[in-house]
């Protein structure tokens, strides 16, 4: 064996055990689960949950976002009830063999409760993780690829010009991408207040009318607009939400093509996703989808047939960081860009783990961004700094983000407005005129 064989063996032997948890350097016990909490609030009317881990070393815990606002405390009794026990004493350090562990616990899987819970736990192991090594989690996943992640912000409003006053108003702040909505005279719409008309009794958020060929119209009026008071520069997004017919929604995508989308958000349901193979063969219109994808069933094939440009799943209905990251990882095979789901239903250390993957992902493409109101920086402290159109990690060990509990069991849930009260945070029902049911 020559010296430079010798030397580079001994390197990579060196660089392997330093890879190894500091716990285990230095000869301390591997911290173990004591206690799993939830953390339930709701400091900008939408329901938050969080879990808590904490372990038996004193000061060492972690938190995990586990938001399904629509069905909040089933999540809540998945963790406490089932994953809590299975837990119980086990060591914190094999974040994989426990994600592992507790999706096949339930034996019936990748449903969204159930995925909720376990990336509650996860993205907590990943916290205390980061807290043992003195480092965040991007440095876990071999560190930053970019110093900031570009945002897109939403404009709407019940007429054209509000939503393009929005759009501008966002743009003076240094937003570089917008998503538009506008409202639809007569019936509700998405993302916009209804426009409210004696033609229109039944507008409300208990009973929402919408029909697919007004909106479209509606749709392509406002970015027409939209390309001639706001030039060709900014970035604009438009999100259709599930809820036109897959045949209707390739027209669309179509008519959309001319005003040079950055990308037309969830075109067809996830019933329906075989219609993007049309999509695709008929225009260029950049696609995104995944805001209600909960399982690899549905984002695999997605990104393996390259029918869609962004993928945007939702990290805790994915089940976390752990599989969130592999996610990423298979689009970038395939040359799918990720741009995660970043409304107000994730708490901000959910939008902690968005930024990560942001930071660490080749093929990173934008992110969503809520910013958090008054009530939301009182309960967490940490939230990622946006600047220019970007969004930047705090630079603490772990999420680097803290808990006021006092402050958080100032907003309970129970503070939503309107239909979300009324149906325990849940969606209310959104009804063609003939009085069906559509997706949303």
């Amino acid at each position: 064996m020559n010296k430079n064989t010798s030397s580079r063996r001994n390197f990579i032997a060196g660089t392997a055990a330093t890879l190894l948890s500091a716990t285990r350097l230095r000869g301390l016990p591997i911290p173990k689960i004591r206690n799993v909490s939830v953390i339930c609030t709701a400091p900008a009317t939408v329901r938050l949950v969080v879990v808590r881990i904490d372990t038996d070393q004193d000061g060492l815990y972690g938190y995990g976002c586990a938001t399904f606002t629509q069905r909040a405390d089933l999540v809540v009794a998945a963790v406490e009830r089932y994953l809590k026990p299975f837990l119980m004493g086990r060591p914190t350090d094999a974040i994989e063999d426990l994600w592992q562990a507790m999706y096949n616990s339930s034996y019936w899987r990748n449903g969204p409760v159930l995925n909720n819970a376990i990336s509650g736990v996860d993205q907590a192991l990943w916290d205390i993780k980061g807290k043992q090594a003195g480092m965040p989690v991007y440095e876990l996943l071999g560190g930053k690829q970019r110093r900031g992640a570009m945002i897109y912000s939403h404009a709407s409003g019940r007429e054209i010009s509000e939503t393009i006053d929005q759009a501008r108003k966002l743009m003076a702040q240094g937003i570089k991408a917008v998503r538009l909505q506008v409202g639809v005279p007569g019936m509700a719409a998405y993302g916009a207040a209804p426009v409210v008309t004696s033609q229109s009794p039944n507008v409300s958020p208990e009973d929402e009318i919408f029909e697919p060929l007004p909106y479209v119209r509606r749709t392509l009026q406002l970015f027409e607009a939209a390309r001639k008071e706001l030039g060709g520069e900014i970035e604009l997004l438009h999100d259709v939400h599930e809820r036109v017919p897959p045949r209707l929604a390739v027209t669309f995508a179509k008519d959309m093509e001319q005003f040079r989308l950055f990308f037309l958000e969830d075109a067809l349901s996830p019933e329906n996703i075989d219609y993007f193979k049309q999509i695709r063969a008929n225009c260029t219109t950049p696609l995104a989808m995944g805001e209600l994808f909960n399982s690899p069933h549905e984002w695999n094939g997605v990104i393996k047939s390259s029918v869609i440009d962004y993928i945007r799943v939702h990290v805790s209905q994915a089940g976390g960081l752990t599989p969130s990251k592999k996610i990423a990882e298979l689009a970038d095979a395939f040359q799918v860009k990720t741009a995660w789901h970043g409304p107000g239903d994730v708490s901000p250390v959910g939008h902690c783990a968005n930024v990560t993957l942001d930071l660490v992902s080749t093929n990173f493409g934008i992110q969503e961004w809520t910013f958090a109101n008054e009530a939301v920086q009182e309960v967490f402290e940490g939230y990622p700094v946006v600047k220019d159109g970007y969004v930047y990690a705090n630079e603490k060990p772990g999420w680097g983000v803290e808990i006021n509990m006092k402050a958080a069991g100032k907003y309970p849930f129970g503070a939503e407005r309107g239909s979300r009260k009324a149906l325990n945070g849940g969606w209310g029902v959104v009804r063609r005129a003939d009085g069906s049911v559509i997706n949303q």
